[in-house]
């Protein structure tokens, strides 16, 4: 029984460019070396650098064609003779491939170096293309140096590389450098279509446009991408096929599920999460196709209309999200799907991660930033000051309330009041009176002298109110108060003799004022006086005084007599300023033993 071997190619080999023309996407490489061939400034050593299949190791081996081409140098080589088949298929004696990542130690390189001593058997020069070249070691390079710098007349050096930076500056230096570039969309596209025409497949724009796109401006890629999906969607290939055997959300699937969201159908959105996941999409897919979403939406409301930079035609984009997302609200839900992709790995349930952040998506149009906030406190900052806003306070006012002869008394005699709230004393509850306060706050009208004066045995009930304030410190000093005198203006001076408590009063004199309008029930205004007591000694007494002391012994003080009381039992003068005390009202240790 016989078999015959398949003859099946694949497209990224069978569509490999044969010649610089067919080299898609590297304008500025193909106009330098066909003009570089053609006025025969050939380089000893060459370096190419750029993204994965983008035809690095493609225009290498075009170049060794065209300089080996038998039937001349060009830029144009036939493609018929032996030399040129023989370096497309790999062949040829005279131009060696190296993989860099699996020869990268310097043995490898000083066999080269050996090598390179013999001419080439039958070409014009004998070439070297090393492949991923960063991948080889830094005694390697090191070996390479001289090499490279100054070789034979015959021979070429050709580097290919992903990661220019991993090649040491000293290498890159003795090299010609030519960077490739990543293929637009459209361009792979057309290849793609023109690969479908090839095997007789059937492929609808959008499906293109879908493996374009996943393949990042790699056309290796996108072939890979594109024999993949030709395998199991036979004569036609449809993006729902795609969706269906790839398992991928897709935009649609994606945007049903948030415009559920944001009409606040929580329900519809996780019915509709749970029937991608029982298809097999995987959370990573989904969070993947949710950022590339809200990317499409943020350029699209930035006005870009290019299909290519969008990543999505534009029938398929939701104009009501659109129009009802700001660009800030966008950018947010992005970076939300981009942190989330980056924390899956770590995550207890992946599902439940992206269920509850799709769940989150449901305050999305109430979210603002800290940029808008500001703005918004921008403009109504100008507003007001040029007039265009006006803001209107509103005035509480205490209106007069009589109408039984209960409430009379209540207004005579009024009761301490309470506060509202201990933690907010800015607003105090206050008990009705006859007329409101002037604007230094002073009680007004004919029948203020009928309310009660704030005197000395109020201070108790006001430090008690300080407390419940918080203010601890200033209620203990009021206790140092030790006179309240009441001026003709209606307000008192608190009269302090301390200066400790003067200043700790001080600082609190704007709660102490409310603490007193609390209890009194009506706006007082207060004012601070210290009056330090000056020590008493018997200098500053009478003669008489001082003889009475001599006689009757003890020690001289001074007391304040009542000012309803003419004459006291303890003066000596009639304004009884100067009394004593008697040997026996004094402590022991204060007795003069020598006094009769």
């Amino acid at each position: 029984m016989s078999t015959e071997r398949s003859t099946y190619e694949v497209t990224a080999t069978r569509k490999r460019p044969q010649d610089f023309d067919r080299l898609v996407g590297q304008d500025f490489v193909v106009s330098t070396l066909e003009n570089a061939i053609k006025e025969n400034r050939i380089a000893h050593a060459y370096l190419f650098s750029g993204p994965r299949g983008v035809g690095k190791t493609s225009s290498a081996r075009l170049l060794a064609k065209s300089l080996n081409c038998e039937k001349g140098m060009s830029a144009h080589p036939c493609g018929e003779c032996e030399s040129c088949q023989a370096i497309a298929k790999g062949s040829s004696v005279d131009v060696i491939e190296i993989d860099g990542a699996s020869n990268t130690s310097v043995n490898d390189i000083r066999a080269i170096k050996e090598e390179i001593m013999f001419p080439p058997q039958s070409s014009r020069y004998k070439i070297y293309i090393i492949d991923e070249v960063h991948m080889l070691s830094t005694s390697a390079f090191n070996a390479l140096l001289k090499t490279i710098e100054e070789p034979p007349e015959y021979i070429i050096f050709i580097f290919a590389t992903t990661e220019l930076q991993k090649v040491p500056a000293t290498i890159r230096s003795r090299c010609q450098q030519f960077r490739f570039q990543l293929i637009s969309q459209e361009l792979i596209m057309k290849c793609l279509a023109s690969a479908a025409e090839d095997i007789g497949v059937k492929a609808d724009e959008d499906a293109l446009f879908w493996i374009a796109k996943e393949a990042t401006g790699s056309m290796r890629d996108a072939y890979t991408l594109f024999d993949q999906v030709a395998a199991f969607s036979g004569n036609h290939i449809t993006l729902q096929k795609i969706r269906e055997k790839l398992a991928i959300a897709g935009f649609s699937a994606i945007s049903a599920i948030v415009s559920s969201v944001l009409s606040g159908d929580l329900k519809s959105a996780h019915e509709g999460l749970a029937e991608l996941f029982s298809e097999g999409v995987s959370a990573e897919q989904i969070t993947k196709d949710a950022a590339d979403y809200f990317r499409t939406l943020l350029l699209y409301k930035e006005g870009i209309r290019r299909t290519d930079i969008l990543g999505s035609a534009l029938q398929d984009i939701p104009e009501n999200i659109a129009a009802m997302l700001s660009k800030e609200q966008m950018e947010a839900a992005l970076r939300a799907f981009l942190s989330l992709y980056r924390d899956l790995r770590y995550s207890l349930s992946p599902r439940f991660e992206i269920e509850l952040l799709f769940s989150r998506l449901s305050s999305l149009p109430h979210l603002t930033s800290p940029e808008i906030l500001v703005r918004k406190i921008e403009d109504l900052k100008n507003g007001v000051a040029d007039g265009s806003i006006v803001i209107k306070k509103s005035v509480q006012r205490i209106v007069e309330v009589s109408a039984t002869e209960e409430e009379k008394e209540k207004k005579e005699n009024p009761v301490p009041v309470q506060m509202a709230d201990s933690e907010n004393m800015d607003t105090v509850i206050q008990q009705p009176v006859e007329s409101l306060p002037d604007e230094d706050g002073l009680p007004c009208g004919d029948d203020s002298d009928e309310l009660h004066p704030f005197t000395i045995n109020d201070i108790p009930q006001t430090a008690e109110m300080l407390s419940k304030m918080g203010k601890t410190v200033a209620a203990r000093y009021l206790e140092a108060v030790e006179k309240v005198w009441e001026n003709d203006d209606g307000s008192y001076f608190l009269i302090v003799s301390k200066a400790l408590a003067y200043n700790s009063l001080k600082l609190s004199e704007k709660e102490l004022s409310k603490a007193i309008a609390a209890v009194m029930g009506y706006p007082v205004i207060i004012r601070l006086k210290l009056e330090e007591k000056k020590e008493i000694t018997d200098d500053d007494f009478s003669e008489d005084m001082r003889r009475l002391k001599g006689f009757l012994g003890g020690k001289l003080i001074r007391t304040a007599v009542p000012e309803n009381e003419e004459n006291s039992t303890n003066t000596i003068e009639n304004k009884g300023a100067d009394s004593y005390e008697s040997i026996r009202d004094v402590e022991a240790d204060e007795l003069d033993s020598e006094q009769p």
